[in-house]
């Protein structure tokens, strides 16, 4: 280990091999580091959280801090779980969770850029890339591969799919279907076909998740009848998959469809 001496490091504090921990920053009891972790200057890490191995905690980090949450309470027992190989970068904030017993995850390998907030009880996958000031309220759910654009904003609740590429600045309070782009407000504008190529799905699996959009988007249908014909034809299992987000979509439903919208 490689702690500064300005560091402030609980002794029930559970640090792993090969740890450095920068000037000013403050660890807690109830924190375990895995190995290889660089967690830098004034970092706070407080409450219940547990970090994985070979992740990189920047400048001003707060992780662990008390939920926004008017209704949350001191005693409340709530913890914050993050993976392996992450990248969290100056000043981003991740809250534990709120309702006893519960906690924030972050999966492995996620890039989270400088300011990004991560509210209470938010599910985040893998291989997911959260843009600078990205701002996540509480119980937001990111499928892996998603990309979140600088400046962006997630209300409460929401369900962000598989592969969406999301415009700065823009603003949801909708779920998105997986492999969608989605810009401006609640509104998706198109089939991430660069993100699907890079990801490796075959010629016929991204065919069929345009017809899948085109069928759900463009078809006059509304969505009721759009899951039932889906249901019909012979899709494969990226196309179901987009099907099956729509129809399990939260009580605000899923984002509509804006022609000409400026990316």
């Amino acid at each position: 280990m490689k702690i500064h001496p300005t560091a402030v490091v609980d002794p029930n504090a559970q640090i792993g091999a090969d740890v450095e921990i920068g000037a000013f920053s403050v660890i807690g009891p109830q924190v375990v580091i895995g190995d290889k972790t660089i967690v830098q200057s004034h970092v706070v890490i407080e409450g219940d959280v547990t970090i994985g191995p070979g992740n990189f905690i920047g400048h001003g980090v707060i992780i662990g801090a008390p939920p926004q949450d008017l209704s949350f309470s001191p005693e409340r027992k709530t913890k914050i779980e993050i993976g392996n190989e992450n990248v969290i970068r100056e000043y981003c904030t991740l809250h534990r969770g709120s309702a006893e017993g519960s906690a924030t995850k972050i999966g492995d390998k996620n890039f989270l850029m400088a300011g990004a907030h991560v509210g209470h009880n938010c599910e985040i996958g893998n291989n997911i890339v959260i843009a600078n000031n990205c701002l996540l309220a509480g119980h937001v759910r990111v499928d892996d591969g998603a990309f979140l654009g600088g400046g962006s904003t997630f209300h409460q609740h929401m369900h962000v799919g598989r592969l969406v590429m999301v415009q700065g600045s823009s603003a949801f309070g909708k779920d998105l279907p997986p492999f969608v782009i989605a810009a401006e407000r609640n509104s998706v504008v198109g089939v991430n076909v660069v993100g699907l190529r890079r990801a490796g799905f075959s010629a016929k699996d991204r065919d069929e998740i345009k017809m899948a959009f085109k069928l759900l988007y463009l078809s006059g249908l509304n969505i009721g009848q759009a899951i039932e014909k889906a249901a019909t034809m012979k899709f494969g299992a990226a196309a179901k998959e987009f099907f099956a987000f729509v129809a399990n979509a939260k009580k605000r439903g899923i984002c509509p469809y804006k022609r000409g919208a400026e990316l």
